[in-house]
């Protein structure tokens, strides 16, 4: 049985991802300053912003356990405008270095973490360069917390041309939502701008956690980014509608079906056989 540490396996994704790799037989550990509601799997309380505490928890702690395959890293303050910019900085960016960090010394060589879908320019106040967006352009960052992601890319890019065993894989996550928050999705259809912002996209935390069962066994070393979205949008409208309506004279990269995901999953597909299975209709 392998074993990976899961950080921020308390939060919406992580519960799900938890949850997910226990089902496919995996040793999961918890790492979370916030105790899970119901746990599932042991829990350590450890702050990521200190460097020492997270070398510790990725080679073992007392009698928990001693050493570790993967590391799965979620923690973060998940989105802007939940704390000031330079707390949001000062607490993502050091975390996920300490991660990256603390797992090479380790000897650790498979690392997936959360990047996020904000990287290709979200909130889409300036319109993307084309639809359906994916990983080729260069990071857009609108936002303190977008900047510190692409930062973490860049870091990992760089961990991987320094160690050319270790394999980093970051999910640029579409915004997580749990089948409760589905019955508020019909009523978006009655203002094509309100969730514009992101392409009407979303990604059930069940998928998101498959893409993360996926990125672990993907075998070829290096860095690696891919969206993570579902296969549909969160409107009944068709997309040719709605990009009409907000987004006129974006160019359009290929055909797309009619509420098709407008964060394309085409890479995600191809190389790790990402298939999303839940959808809110």
């Amino acid at each position: 049985m392998a074993r990976v540490v899961v950080t921020g396996g308390s939060g919406k994704l992580g519960r799900a991802v938890v949850a997910d790799l226990l089902a496919h037989g995996w040793e999961v550990h918890n790492l979370d300053l916030v105790a899970p509601a119901a746990p599932v799997c042991p829990h350590l309380r450890v702050d990521l912003t200190d460097y020492g505490q997270v070398v510790e928890a990725l080679t073992g702690v007392d009698d928990r356990y001693r050493g570790v395959d993967a590391v799965v890293h979620l923690a973060a303050i998940p989105a802007p405008g939940l704390t000031a910019n330079a707390a949001t900085f000062a607490n993502n960016v050091p975390s996920t270095y300490n991660v990256f960090a603390a797992a090479r010394l380790a000897g650790i060589t498979n690392v997936v973490w959360a990047s996020s879908e904000t990287v290709l320019g979200l909130p889409f106040g300036t319109p993307p360069p084309y639809v359906p967006v994916d990983e080729e352009y260069a990071g857009r960052p609108e936002s303190t917390y977008s900047l510190g992601k692409l930062l973490d890319e860049t870091m990992a890019a760089q961990f991987c041309r320094w160690d050319p065993t270790l394999k980093i894989i970051g999910l640029r996550f579409s915004n997580v939502m749990d089948p409760q928050d589905y019955e508020r999705f019909p009523d978006y259809d009655a203002d094509a701008r309100s969730r514009s912002w992101n392409l009407w996209s979303y990604i059930d935390a069940r998928d998101g956690s498959q893409a993360v069962r996926l990125a672990l066994a993907y075998d070829e070393p290096g860095f690696e980014v891919f969206v993570i979205a579902n296969a549909d949008t969160v409107m009944t409208r068709p997309n040719h509608e709605l990009l009409a309506e907000v987004y006129p004279d974006v160019p359009h990269k290929r055909e797309f079906g009619p509420n098709e995901t407008l964060l394309s999953i085409d890479k995600a597909r191809r190389l790790l056989g990402y298939d999303p299975a839940h959808s809110w209709r």
